[in-house]
Order: structure tokens, then C-alpha cells, then sequence
């Protein structure tokens, strides 16, 4: 008997992460010290109070039973407060908060529950690949259009051609950016929300790294411009403010039509999250937030201890990222971001992200994780500067961000 994939999963891309993970494993596995710095994995634990919290509910037998459908009321409703109380945004817990087991459903779910054969979507270059998947799994069509860091890799919509604007029917955004630690400011948020009503474009904002400005600039929600929920939703995960990847927690809030039809898609789909993950996430909304501060400035404080390094060990000029957990580096002359990226895993046993993995106008670059230790981050600095590469030769990027 052959069995074949679905059309579907045929058309899907490559999961370079995946590629990436297996890569570093296989090296593992044969006793060799890998320094990994291509996965967006944090490495530090869930904080305490967090962790307690999720015990102590485990331990009630209401939560040993399905979770309602759309989750438990508490949880959105700390949502809700959340959102006033970090952004002043004003989000009602019955009709605009839905709730997803991760950032990645997130996105999958929007796709499928937005888009139509045939549709397009905005998706920025370079951006996150998992844009894409969706995009792919809805069987619309994705149109790319290219961030630079002349414009502090934010789109100028009216380099789109007006035509796609006016046939688009999603636009993916995410600041603070992955990959490029950029940041927007409220202009670019009011001009956002501004093209979507004149080209009637759902926006769908990524702050997936909402937790992380560096030199005490918080990052702004997209929700706080004027008129924002009327033209779009904003995702939101646990997984990078609160170190909390693995317990695959995430929310979605803004347009109430937006809002409702995800809920209804994930009707037939999932379950909710397990009561007592939904407790421990309530706790972390509510709690005091220091620990989200004090994860900031880990994050910043490995970043410039990087970026010193290379200067000082490498002539490598690298600019600091605005914010995230990123450090995105232009690559010296004569690579490209797949050959560079395997030169450094092979011969220095370190493994990065290639810029390729987020679209075709980031070959020059690559991306590195600070999620790890300042002590790992100089050894990585030392094994780089064995290989005696010219990094002087790097055209200098223009310092906008």
C-alpha cells in the first residue's frame, strides 16, 4: 500500500529549526562540546513563584477534568487587568481575549481561521519563518516585502505595490523583532493602523518578545495606537518574559470579530491548556513583575558583553539589538549565511542561525541567541577568532536602530 502526504503538507517548507536542532545533536551525541546559540530557547528557569503556583493547583482535582473550551474565566481576566495595567489598553475578557497552547498555535490558528485559498498575506523579509507555514497550511498566498535596517527594519508601505495592498487580506508584524532586535516607535503603530483602514488589513501583531527593551525603552503594543482594534490582534506568549517555553502558553487579544472567529476554529480543535498551567500563567500576569525586569537586564548585559568581545577579539562590528533576546550580525565578505553558518559549527563547534532561514534579504547575516551564560558567550568569542576570518571587511550597516 503507498501512502502519500496530503497536498498540504507536501507544500510546507523545510522546519530549519528542526535542521538546525538535529545538527547540533548529532555532535552531541558524539561527545563534542557544542556552544548553541541558534534556538530562541531560554536557559534560565521558570521563576519560583511561577513553579509553585502550578504545583499547588496540580494538586486540585476540579483542574484533573476538561478545562473549558475557551479557558478558565480567571485567566482572562488577568489577561484583561494585564493589558491595562502594562499598556492601558482596555480589553474585554469575554470577547476579546482567546487563548492558544503557544505562540506557534497562535499563528496557525490565525491562519486557518482568517485566510481562504487564494488570499494574500504580508509577511516581512527578513521575518520569522513560521509566518509562512501558516500561510502555506491555508493554502493562500504569501507576499514578501523587505525590511532594511535603513528604516530600522520597519515597512514603508508605500514601497508595496498598492495593488497587493489592496488584494492583501493579513499583515504580519513583530516588534521587537526576531531576527533583528528592532524596535517601533507609536509612529509607526498609528501609520500601521492607518494603511490597514485604508486597505482593509487585518494586522496581526507578534510581541512575542514584549518583555525585552533595552536601555529602558519599553516595547509598545500595537494596541495603544488609536484605532488599533478596530484592524487587528496582538499575540502575546509566556514563553520568553516569563522563561516559560515549555509550558506552551499564549494569548491573542484585540478586534472583537477576529477574536471570536479564532475561538470558534479552536472550538473544533482544541480543549484548553490544563487548569493549573492556566493558574500558574495568572500568576505570573499578576504577580509583581520584577523578575521580568531582572530577565531584561540578563538579556541586555549578555548582549553587550558579546558585542564588546567581538570588537575587542574580532574587529567585528556588531550594533546592538533594540531589544529581544537577539544579537543579528552581518558576516564577513565571501560567505553567505548557510556556508558561514556550516564553517562555524564544523570547525568551532558553534551553532548559529543562518539568515537565509528568514528570508532571502538577510544572506549576509546570521543570528545569535543570548541564551547563555557571559562565560559560554566568550568561549564562543574564542573558538570564532581560531579560524583567523577577516571580519574588518564587513561593510559597515547603517546606524539607524
Amino acid at each position: 500500500m503507498e501512502i502519500s502526504p496530503s497536498k498540504t503538507v507536501s507544500s510546507l517548507p523545510d522546519q530549519e529549526f528542526s535542521v538546525i536542532i538535529n545538527k547540533v545533536n548529532e555532535l552531541t551525541n558524539k561527545g563534542i562540546d557544542v556552544i548553541n546559540v541558534g534556538q530562541g530557547n531560554p536557559d534560565l528557569p521558570t521563576p519560583p513563584h511561577i513553579v509553585n503556583s502550578l504545583i499547588e493547583a496540580a494538586n486540585k482535582s476540579g483542574f484533573h477534568k476538561y478545562s473549558p473550551f475557551r479557558g478558565h474565566k480567571f485567566l482572562k481576566e488577568a489577561i484583561s487587568k494585564f493589558y491595562k495595567r502594562e499598556y492601558d489598553v482596555e480589553i474585554d475578557p469575554d470577547k476579546e481575549v482567546v487563548i492558544f497552547n503557544g505562540g506557534k498555535a497562535a499563528l496557525y490558528a490565525v491562519s486557518q481561521s482568517l485566510l481562504n485559498p487564494e488570499d494574500v498575506a504580508l509577511i516581512p523579509d527578513p521575518g520569522y519563518p513560521e509566518y509562512l507555514s501558516g500561510i502555506m497550511m491555508a493554502r493562500a498566498h504569501p507576499y514578501h516585502f523587505k525590511v532594511t535596517p535603513t528604516n530600522n527594519y520597519l515597512p514603508v508601505y508605500n514601497d508595496i505595490d498598492q495593488e497587493v495592498l489592496e488584494q492583501a487580506k493579513l499583515l504580519y508584524l513583530n516588534y521587537p523583532n526576531n531576527p533583528t532586535g528592532a524596535t517601533a516607535n507609536r509612529e509607526f503603530f498609528n501609520e500601521t493602523v492607518k494603511a490597514a483602514e485604508k486597505n482593509n488589513i487585518c494586522v496581526v501583531h507578534d510581541f512575542a518578545y514584549a518583555g525585552f527593551g533595552f536601555d529602558e525603552q519599553k516595547p509598545i503594543s500595537f494596541l495603544s495606537s488609536p484605532g488599533a482594534k478596530g484592524v487587528g490582534i496582538e499575540i502575546y506568549t509566556l514563553s520568553k518574559t516569563y522563561n516559560m517555553a515549555g509550558w506552551r502558553v499564549a494569548f491573542a487579544v484585540g478586534n472583537e470579530k477576529v477574536i471570536q472567529a479564532i475561538n470558534t476554529f479552536q472550538d473544533h480543535i482544541f480543549v484548553s491548556l490544563f487548569g493549573a498551567v492556566q493558574q500558574a500563567a495568572t500568576t505570573a500576569l499578576e504577580s509583581d513583575q520584577s523578575c521580568v525586569k531582572d530577565l531584561n537586564s540578563v538579556y541586555e548585559s549578555r548582549a553587550e558583553h558579546f558585542i564588546q568581545a567581538c570588537q575587542r577579539e574580532l574587529d567585528w562590528k556588531i550594533q546592538k539589538p533594540q531589544g529581544t533576546f537577539y544579537v543579528w550580525a552581518k558576516i564577513p565578505n565571501g560567505f553567505d549565511s548557510f556556508t558561514f553558518t556550516e564553517l562555524l559549527l564544523k570547525e568551532a563547534h558553534v551553532a548559529v542561525t543562518p539568515g537565509e532561514v528568514f528570508g532571502v534579504n538577510a544572506k549576509d547575516y546570521i543570528r545569535l541567541s543570548m541564551v547563555t551564560s557571559t562565560e559560554r558567550l566568550d568561549e564562543l568569542v574564542k573558538r570564532i577568532k581560531s579560524l583567523n576570518i577577516n571580519f574588518s571587511s564587513i561593510e559597515k550597516v547603517p546606524e539607524t536602530i
